[in-house]
């Protein structure tokens, strides 16, 4: 059945949206190339996205001086403003953005552990609200929210978590109902994961997971380009995975004894220290990362990193054997530490572990996918209700 006349047009505008946002202004010309739309078409749709406020003239292409198609045509950047949030155990970072993800202001916050909850929210908050007032910003649109933690897929909202500071739990709903704005709340590790897809490691991929390695471990599942959270949202706690080395096993109320033993910021540290590597915590980044980074500087470190690649091994091959991703990206601070000399190491252990071909790849991204990845899933969800507008 063909469409009707008004679905083709929300289709057209939609792509014709999509192009501007991914290659930039262009010409009605080059919409017309890119679309294989017409030329009336294009001139329709152009004029129709100009009346709504989401695309402008700004500018005129360099070649092309003369004529409508001399026009460069570009998103209204700030027909809407976003917020991204990375809600750690001890530290809350923000970043101000327009709806085209250009930054206008980002700060960062360290939350103490005897922070009271309410003292601890109200700080957050506050943080949040100086930042956007340093931006310019009068009116956020949407905001996105990465925390530790398992997400309840039925009901979008943070769920309790053992170890988790209870201000975490408090956050997400004191800024729904502060905010005129929409408040998108999502597992840490899976921004992550997100953000390496995009923008990352991960960008030829539709199927990988990646492993989490911060202060604490957690996995992200990507199957055939979808996010998979699992029935309860706790697909990927691969810290309670239980594994040989650890002396017990994980139980329901703590991961002690499982893999997080073994590739915890802590066990890694420790691990560092019986190699001759002793490191210090360093503010917000990982001592795990530090003991890696060090590793690699100092050019003494071979048996440290063989160590830490045969334990991290052990959780990769538990993954491949179940998923069969064929990609592993060892994201978060540490494995971004790590790069290519610990990734390969890992894949060389996997490989006599498993008989399933498993690449095995470093973060690009770091501890920064948080942060990114929440920006790009409140980006596209502002988006998506502006260019619906359009219909």
């Amino acid at each position: 059945m063909p469409a009707s006349p008004s679905t083709a047009r929300a289709i057209n505008d939609r792509l014709a949206l999509r192009l501007l946002q991914d290659e930039g202004p262009l010409t009605a010309g080059q919409l017309k190339t890119l679309t294989g739309l017409s030329r009336p078409t294009v001139a329709d749709l152009v004029e129709r996205l100009q009346d709504s406020g989401l695309i402008q003239v700004v500018g005129e292409a360099g070649a092309e001086r003369r004529g409508p198609n001399a026009r460069l045509y570009g998103i209204v950047a700030d027909r809407a403003h976003l917020a991204a949030l990375d809600v750690r155990t001890d530290s809350v970072s923000v970043v101000v953005t327009d709806l085209l993800g250009a930054t206008l202001a980002e700060a960062s916050l360290p939350m103490g552990p005897d922070d009271h909850t309410g003292a601890a929210v109200e700080r957050a908050v506050a943080l949040l609200e100086r930042t956007v007032a340093e931006a310019g910003v009068r009116r956020l649109h949407s905001v996105g929210v990465g925390a530790p933690g398992l997400i309840d897929p039925a009901t979008g909202e943070l769920r309790d978590s053992t170890g988790l500071p209870a201000w975490h739990r408090r956050l997400v709903p004191v800024l729904q109902q502060r905010l005129p704005a929409t408040v998108l709340v999502e597992n840490e590790t899976n921004l992550a994961a997100l953000a390496e897809q995009r923008e990352g490691a991960a960008r030829d991929r539709d199927t990988f997971v990646l492993l989490w390695l911060g202060h604490g471990v957690g996995a992200a599942v990507l199957l055939d380009g979808g996010l998979r959270r699992g029935a309860s949202g706790g697909a990927g706690e691969i810290g309670f995975l239980p594994v040989p080395g650890t002396g017990g096993l994980p139980s329901a109320t703590g991961c002690d004894g499982g893999f997080h033993a073994l590739v915890g910021s802590v066990a890694v540290r420790e691990l560092a220290r019986e190699h001759g590597i002793d490191v210090a915590d360093r503010g917000a980044d990982p001592a795990g990362a530090v003991a890696v980074r060090t590793a690699l500087a100092t050019g003494r470190g071979d048996a440290f990193l063989d160590a830490l690649a045969g334990r991290l091994a052990l959780g990769a091959a538990a993954v491949s054997a179940v998923l069969d991703p064929g990609c592993v990206v060892l994201g978060g601070e540490l494995g971004h530490a790590g790069g290519t000399a610990l990734a390969t190491r890992v894949e060389t252990r996997l490989a006599a572990l498993s008989p399933l071909r498993t690449e095995v790849r470093a973060s690009a991204l770091g501890g920064a996918a948080v942060l990114r990845g929440a920006l790009l899933t409140v980006r596209d969800a502002a988006q998506d209700e502006l260019f619906a507008a359009t219909r």
